[in-house]
């Protein structure tokens, strides 16, 4: 009974050691290829003049332009553009829209990290991101 107890633990022990190991792949893996996203769009504003917009179903994910500034004032060259900035809106229903969704976006959060369902709450993101299209293209 005894070696099965301490073979159990052993191979518990190693599974841990592999999932570390696998979710520091997988961080890294992440930051390389945000990173490659990041240039290829800098670099496709550059050339093209226009900025690229990421995929429909990726809607939460912000980028935080640290430095850039900076470096675009040393460099006195084109300044990098980020991605997904969030705009500031000008007009009091366009800042309560996105209060509004921001505070569905943290909802959504919230209910998949407890493992609950997301689509009611999925749905009313994409209404509020419809109404913000609206607002801003009608004003």
């Amino acid at each position: 009974m005894d070696n099965v107890i301490a073979e159990y633990q052993r191979w518990k022990a190693q599974g841990e050691s592999l999932r570390a190991q696998a979710k520091s792949a997988m961080e890294s893996r992440f930051r390389d290829l945000l990173t490659e996203a990041a240039r290829i769009s800098q670099e496709y504003h550059r050339d093209f003049g226009a900025v690229l917009k990421p995929p429909a179903q990726i809607t939460a994910f912000r980028f935080k332009a640290t430095g850039i500034k900076a470096v675009a004032k040393k460099a006195k060259g084109p300044v990098a553009v980020p991605i997904a900035a969030p705009v500031a809106p000008a007009d009091p229903r366009m800042k309560a829209l996105d209060k509004k969704l921001a505070q569905a976006r943290a909802k959504l959060e919230a209910a998949k990290s407890a493992g609950k369902a997301t689509k009611n709450l999925e749905d009313r993101i994409y209404e509020i991101e419809d109404e913000i299209r609206l607002a801003s293209s009608a004003g």
